[in-house]
């Protein structure tokens, strides 16, 4: 209950505005601003995890937060690089060393904002002829070229990699006063994930990890009400 009092004032009491840029600049290492970072960071977390396809999760985002004028994601496909999948991941998808298995690296922009970097591995045998040659030819968002599948998403991992609150804050009196700039490390959530067809069969294995840029929107300050 203690938690989630503090996490309502940090919801309410930051009156901090962050630009839109990809530094974050403007967040002010405070309290409050934490607490509400944290919420931030929590909400997105399990919105991810709630939904299959995290193109659309991070649309739904990025229109919420008016991270752009249209919400919509767009991919940047990284050619020339290459990683071989591993003893276990031809495993989790079920394939033998003879089956081929392509790679796909992507950054995922709203707007100007890189939202998160995926690598995925797919097993083209299973994806129509459609599907293979708009991975290969375009910079279309792996989770909509293959959206006619109708895929379930399993969640191996997720990994926070910011602890926004250090240890121990809840047993510490709330600091007050002028405080720097909040730094948020360039990454801030790891995903790794594999993907099924509806038959439950595995084609697609992807690792994203999430930028500090999910947090590139203005904070409305609170209103102050006339009692």
């Amino acid at each position: 209950m203690r938690l989630l009092a503090l996490l309502a004032l940090g919801l309410t009491a930051c009156s901090t505005v962050i630009r839109n840029d990809s530094s974050a600049d403007g967040w002010q290492d405070d309290f409050a601003t934490r607490l509400k970072a944290q919420a931030l960071l929590q909400t997105f977390n399990a919105d991810l995890l709630s939904h299959p396809s995290a193109t659309l999760t991070l649309e739904r985002w990025c229109g919420l937060h008016r991270l752009a004028s249209a919400a919509h994601i767009t991919a940047h496909l990284l050619r020339d690089v290459e990683k071989t999948p591993t003893t276990e991941q031809r495993r989790e998808l079920k394939v033998d060393n003879n089956e081929p298995i392509k790679y796909r690296r992507v950054q995922l922009f709203c707007g100007e904002h890189i939202l998160s970097e995926a690598d995925n591995w797919y097993v083209p045998a299973r994806l129509t002829a459609a599907m293979n040659r708009q991975l290969e030819q375009t910079d279309t968002p792996f989770g909509r070229a293959v959206k006619e599948l109708n895929f379930r998403r399993e969640t191996i991992s997720a990994n926070v990699l910011w602890s926004v609150l250090p240890e121990g804050w809840e047993m510490q009196p709330t600091p007050t006063g002028k405080h720097a700039q909040l730094d948020i490390p360039q990454h801030v959530l790891e995903h790794r994930a594999i993907l099924y067809t509806q038959g439950n069969l595995p084609f697609s294995e992807v690792v994203e990890t999430y930028t500090r840029e999910i947090f590139s929107f203005p904070l409305t300050p609170p209103t102050n009400r006339a009692r």
